[in-house]
């Protein structure tokens, strides 16, 4: 890992101080939704996904629970307190018990990866020359965010928080015994003013994209033998056995400086070695592989921070993409650095200038003790298990984009949504709990909240597709009431009203007010509506790339796209340690769902033309 020299550019003179705060202070607070709408969209979300005996105890508990003077009421109160006096009453919560407390490793099942279209490179200089001008792209994003010039976001004409894009940058989680922090140095009196290059297991003037190159070029010539281990691989490991590892790595000082010099970093660069070469419509699953996790030691996996909230990685065999660490932000705003990324890449090929002879980009150092390398071996050995584990398909489905609904007045989300539906229960015969990321930005401080694709709509239209008693106009009407009928709960939840963070809410502020945990959250069918076979998002940008993640249950699927005008791109990923699911058949499955839903448009809705 070597460190070049100084890469912030200095503040421009167009510097709005001060926009960003007045921005965020104009946003509304997060709304407490009302207990009893709350309770009511919860029955109605189970009934798809549980048995009717068990509907009926849950009534039972759910009439308890919100009781004139109950402890849902005195529950709703206290969280009613806590927003009046937090900027966001969810948001620290929600970073808590989503990512700084969740212990199981963040490869797979919780950072995110990126897969960028593919590069030619007919040699190390190409590939050189592609990560000078990436790197000056993403220090041209920097600028707008230190210079406070950053375009304001709007959905449905309200402006949407801006927060996360001034985390991303200079941060990086921190591992802990049995809770992680993040810290973002961007903040700090003395703000960063380099990167991190991985290769092989990287004071004054910005360096222009010229001068980029040529301290890239340095480290790719000096230092051509790898590290004699992985160090980064550690980071890959399970947090609590990652985190003593930290605490024993940092006592040796040489250690503890490079450690801190890969933290307060900008961002990380990885500069990868080829994978195994695969067929043309393998070539974006192994992308997306090489993305979350790197293919395993043997690969790439040892040549990463896992850590660190961004890492761009390039591939000599013109393999490009990113890994980004979830708790600082959602993928919205990691897909927008990445559009003006790609953007910026695409402009003039650099121009060779004389350039100011600078300094050595310098190596990174460390002590590998025996005690270190057993927890590396470890961490080798977790990490191939793992990436042995996940299975994933990415399909470029070419027949169709988002064009087809619109053209049916249909919000293509909901549309694939409902083909997500079908999917499933063609191949399992029954419905399931289904997590889709809804935005909270209209929201100061706001991160996310659940769709519930599953719904008394989605199964009926799902019962009646291959239904052959069933006349097609109706199969038809049906499937516009279940996309109405999602797109209603979409808007119900970007605007604050849906049902699960109200719900967990509630729970935690029982944990914090010492109570009980209430009988409704100890539920079976609280647990079963909160077992996501199906967690999926929708991340649309304009460049032609798609984002994977893991599963979120070990007996699920985790399922991206990118709907784009005339094709959708895909990832699917599943567990091969269970014997129910296959990435690659829920994914045929899904695009054979797709097809047979156009068709029945076509045939149904064209014939009345």
């Amino acid at each position: 890992m070597t460190k070049p020299t100084c890469l912030v550019k200095p503040v421009s003179l167009t510097k709005i101080t001060g926009r960003y705060l007045v921005h965020q202070e104009s946003l509304p607070k997060l709304p407490v939704p009302p207990l009893n709408q709350t309770c009511e969209r919860y029955l109605s979300i189970l009934e798809p996904i549980v048995d009717p005996e068990a509907l009926k105890h849950t009534n039972r508990l759910v009439e308890e629970f919100q009781l004139p003077g109950g402890v849902g009421e005195r529950l709703q109160k206290s969280l009613e307190r806590r927003a009046s006096r937090l900027p966001n009453w969810l948001s620290d919560w929600w970073l808590n018990t989503a990512y700084l407390d969740y212990r199981l490793p963040v490869v797979v099942h919780s950072s995110p990866g990126v897969v960028l279209p593919r590069l030619e490179f007919t040699d190390s200089q190409d590939q050189i020359r592609f990560t000078a001008k990436l790197i000056a792209g993403v220090l041209d994003f920097k600028s707008m965010v230190d210079n406070e010039t950053l375009p304001v976001e709007y959905l449905h004409g309200k402006p949407l928080c801006m927060n996360q894009y001034y985390q991303i940058l200079s941060s990086c989680r921190i591992p802990g015994i049995k809770k992680d922090s993040v810290v973002n140095h961007a903040l700090s009196t003395d703000p960063p003013t380099h990167i991190i290059v991985v290769h092989k297991y990287q004071d004054g003037r910005a360096l222009t994209e010229n001068e980029l190159y040529i301290q890239l070029e340095k480290i790719w010539n000096t230092f051509p033998q790898p590290n004699e281990e992985p160090i980064g691989i550690l980071t890959s490991n399970h947090r609590d056995r990652w985190g003593k590892a930290y605490t024993n790595l940092l006592k040796d000082k040489t250690n503890m400086i490079s450690v801190q010099e890969i933290q307060r970093s900008i961002f990380t660069v990885c500069l990868d070695a080829p994978m195994p070469q695969v067929s043309n419509e393998m070539y974006h699953t192994q992308a997306a592989v090489q993305m979350l996790h790197g293919g395993g030691s043997q690969w790439n996996s040892g040549n990463r921070w896992f850590d660190k909230t961004l890492q761009f990685i390039i591939g000599e065999d013109g393999t490009c993409g990113v890994i980004y660490e979830h708790a600082p932000a959602e993928g919205p705003p990691i897909v927008a650095l990445i559009d003006h990324v790609v953007e910026y890449t695409k402009k003039s090929e650099m121009i060779y200038t004389p350039t100011v002879l600078h300094p050595m980009p310098r190596k990174l150092h460390f002590n590998i003790t025996p005690e270190i390398l057993k927890d590396i071996e470890e961490a080798k050995e977790n990490m191939n298990t793992l990436a042995n584990d996940l299975d994933v398909r990415v399909v470029v489905f070419c027949y169709f984009g988002k064009n087809v609904p619109k053209s049916y007045k249909m919000s293509p989300d909901a549309f694939i949504q409902m083909a997500l539906q079908l999917a499933y229960y063609r191949l399992y015969k029954l419905y399931c709990a289904t997590y889709e990321s809804a935005s909270l930005r209209m929201f100061r401080l706001g991160r996310t909240d659940t769709i519930r694709s599953a719904s008394t709509d989605s199964a009926h239209f799902v019962q009646a597709m291959d239904d052959p008693a069933m006349q097609n106009p109706e199969k038809v009407r049906l499937l516009e009431r279940a996309v109405r009928a999602h797109r209603a709960y979409t808007d119900m939840a970007i605007q604050g009203q849906a049902i699960d963070r109200h719900l967990l809410g509630l729970k935690l502020q029982a944990i914090e007010d010492s109570l009980a945990i209430p009988k409704i959250f100890m539920d079976t069918s609280y647990v079963k509506a909160n077992h996501y076979k199906l967690s999926t998002s929708q991340v649309p940008a304009k460049t032609d790339c798609v984002m994977c993640f893991g599963p979120v249950v070990p007996d699920g699927y985790g399922v991206c796209y990118n709907p784009m005008e005339t094709h959708i791109n895909f990832a699917v990923s599943a567990f091969n340690s269970c014997a129910d699911t296959n990435a690659t058949r829920l994914a045929s499955a899904l695009q054979e769902a797709l097809l047979d839903m156009r068709s029945l448009l076509d045939q149904t809705l064209k014939s009345k033309l």
